[in-house]
């Protein structure tokens, strides 16, 4: 029974953000089978969207004003615009139901990595990303590539023939498909000029540029003749290194960083045969009894993003300024929307280190209202994504996030359970003792003491 209770943990934190206050009834009797069902059920696709009118609703509000105002003006809506994007993508990850869709929308965001100001674009990408997570590998990566976001973040736009711009077919190559070592700096080139062309008009949908397109013929992966942009993701997909270098990745995010070459070598050819079928490779990897081996359970470190929403899903909470969550975002290192490069977010140890530990560890106290927020982004980051300064980053109004949780219906859902056995995904080395003596031994502070340990960091 105690394992049932461990392996449905393990499975809502790799598969989810991590058990709702209300899954905590289920955990310790309802079959894995029932929960992964639950996982991976698909309720009509909605999307996401942001409340802020687009700017050219607003034109009587740019008249009378300088370039200069109305440039600045552009700014601060699309700025809000990407908050409001941020702040919903994350209230899915922590409320909807489709837990399977938005954990796998979560990977998809980081393996397809664009940052860009465009609010419009940004909506259109992380939509598409979000509708085809379960879908088909080859539809993602057409939209993918075919979306404004990603051709002008990887500059195809200025694409054309006579001047190949290989940025995007580089990327596309190394990052989102098939893997540095398996394509050669000509095939680069090749690629480059098949992808020619391919562009966005002003209202922001993809176009095929003819009149900019390279006629001629290339040579792609050892494959002759006039190729386009179709032809040439057609020929990646062809690959069996694409679907290893997506399942290997796949792997290191949702089992373990330390990859079993057996394992991800049988998951990768299920994988290729059934056409790339992410929903058919992601159920194989959770009805897998290695899945659940003791060496795959609580060893990933959660990311920033996991860390937020599986402590939003648990604690039920009322949050008055919820645009404060973007500062904390901001201030663990991973900021929806705002991947640190094309790479996306690094793993694993990288999203530790002192001060970050340190902000980690006093969430729960600084949520609970038990101590101040007092920190500032590292002096390294970019902070112009609506941030004005170092300074005003956090002015009052964050040092205060004005959260009022329900801690009466914590108390009642905990009243005849160990919190920690609840709360912790490898409960083996914690030290209650001192966990209990650190404070009263109310539940609130039991819960708030064990979100506050190192081992509430893994999953």
């Amino acid at each position: 029974m105690a394992d049932l209770l461990l392996y449905n943990k393990h499975l809502l934190w790799r598969a989810g953000f991590g058990p709702g206050i209300n899954q905590i009834g289920d955990l310790k009797n309802k079959s894995i089978k029932l929960w992964a069902d639950d996982l991976f059920k698909e309720e009509n696709f909605t999307e996401i969207n942001y409340d802020t009118p687009d700017t050219f609703i607003q034109e009587d509000m740019m008249s009378g004003k300088t370039p200069a105002e109305q440039k600045k003006e552009m700014q601060r809506i699309i700025r809000q615009q990407n908050n409001e994007l941020n702040l919903n993508f994350l209230d899915r990850m922590v409320n909807s139901k489709e837990q399977m869709r938005e954990k796998m929308s979560f990977f998809w965001h980081g393996h397809f990595a664009s940052r860009i100001n465009n609010s419009k674009f940004n909506k259109q990408l992380l939509n598409t990303i979000r509708k085809d997570a379960l879908g088909n590998f080859k539809d993602l990566l057409f939209e993918v590539s075919q979306s404004p976001a990603m051709l002008s973040f990887l500059n195809n736009q200025q694409n054309k023939k006579g001047h190949p711009n290989e940025n995007f077919a580089r990327e596309v190559m190394e990052l989102f498909t098939m893997g540095r070592g398996n394509y050669t700096e000509k095939d680069i080139r090749e690629g480059a000029r098949a992808f020619t062309g391919w562009g966005y008009d002003k209202e922001g949908y993809f176009k095929e540029r003819k009149n900019l397109h390279d006629e001629g013929t290339k040579t792609f992966l050892g494959k002759t003749g006039n190729f386009t942009g179709t032809d040439i993701l057609n020929i990646i997909l062809e690959q069996k290194a694409t679907a290893r270098f997506i399942t290997t990745k796949i792997y290191k995010f949702f089992v373990n960083e330390n990859v079993d070459s057996n394992i991800v070598e049988q998951l990768s050819t299920s994988f290729y045969n059934s056409g790339y079928d992410i929903k058919k490779l992601m159920s194989e990897i959770f009805s897998s009894s290695w899945f659940y081996d003791k060496k795959n359970i609580g060893n990933r470190i959660k990311s920033p993003i996991e860390l937020i929403a599986g402590m939003m899903r648990m604690l039920p909470m009322n949050i008055q300024n919820p645009e404060n969550l973007i500062v904390y975002q901001k201030l663990l290192g991973q900021m929806l929307l705002y991947p640190p490069n094309v790479a996306g977010w690094p793993s694993g140890r990288s999203w530790i280190d002192s001060s970050t530990l340190m902000l980690r560890l006093q969430i729960p106290q600084i949520w609970s209202g038990l101590r101040p927020l007092d920190y500032s982004p590292r002096q390294d980051d970019d902070i112009d994504m609506g941030m004005k300064s170092r300074e005003t980053t956090l002015n009052k109004s964050f040092k205060n996030p004005n959260i009022t949780i329900d801690w009466n219906r914590l108390e009642k859902v905990f009243a005849d359970k160990k919190c920690e056995d609840y709360l912790i995904q490898n409960a083996k080395t914690l030290d209650m003792d001192s966990v209990k003596n650190f404070s009263d031994k109310s539940i609130k502070m039991n819960i708030i003491n064990l979100m506050s340990t190192p081992e509430y960091q893994l999953c």
